[in-house]
């Protein structure tokens, strides 16, 4: 069904129907250039006893130190049945400072954001003395940024220093995995830009001959028809 014919079944004109797709359309369209709450796209990895940061920021960088910045762990939630329980924050910064009340007895004094970070819109997370209790995952939440991407989850694997390493860049990553058919070749002792050097050298042989027996053709096919002499 094409949109005239969705416009006259139900009996809308053409104007208003115009009208309402417009609308409608507008409205699940992402708003152009708006700040987004952006996590990395890699697991976090800390050996037990480091200090780690748990990259978080907003982009296009904004200034949050007068928002609520919320730092959760959403595997943790309050015991439904208990109606005294409450929501306890990993790290809760609200009215320009942190507010220790609701804060998970685990991570008292352990936990800071960056102060200075928070005015180019960095709300990332430092947590000193990781514990094997720390792994799992992290949210990082601006309950009153006006966008449609508010928080963002931040996984954290602990494991002893001989597994991984303890080093965690503040943006995001991209990893490339190696072609299964060049880690062949490494290991037969021919890598990648050898076969391209072994093509061209082969290919410059090639010509080279081309040219030398076209040549030779030429020079023989010329000697036997100055052998023949001029037609009388």
């Amino acid at each position: 069904m094409d949109m005239e014919e969705l416009s006259n079944s139900v009996s809308l004109s053409p104007t208003l129907f115009n009208l309402i797709v417009c609308c409608l359309l507008c409205g699940f369209t992402p708003v152009k250039g708006e700040s987004k709450v952006i996590g990395p796209f890699q697991p976090v990895v800390v050996a037990p006893g480091d200090d780690i940061i748990l990259p978080c920021h907003v982009e296009p960088p904004v200034n949050v130190a007068r928002l609520t910045v919320e730092w959760s762990r959403p595997d943790l939630q309050p015991d439904p049945n208990d109606r005294l329980s409450r929501v306890e924050y990993v790290h809760l910064y609200r009215d320009t400072r942190e507010v220790p009340d609701m804060k998970i007895s685990s991570y008292m004094d352990r936990t800071a954001l960056f102060a200075d970070g928070l005015r180019q819109g960095n709300i990332s997370l430092k947590i000193i003395n990781v514990t094997l209790a720390d792994a799992g995952r992290f949210k990082c939440f601006i309950p009153k940024l006006k966008s449609q991407t508010q928080y963002s989850i931040v996984h954290l694997v602990v494991e002893p220093k001989s597994a991984q390493t303890t080093e965690t860049p503040l943006q995001p990553i991209s990893l490339q995995t190696s072609d299964p058919m060049e880690d062949k070749d490494i290991k037969n002792g021919l890598s990648s830009q050898s076969r391209v050097i072994l093509i061209v050298v082969f290919c410059i042989l090639l010509a080279i001959i081309v040219v030398g027996v076209t040549g030779y053709l030429i020079h023989k096919y010329r000697k036997r028809e100055r052998m023949k002499g001029p037609v009388v």
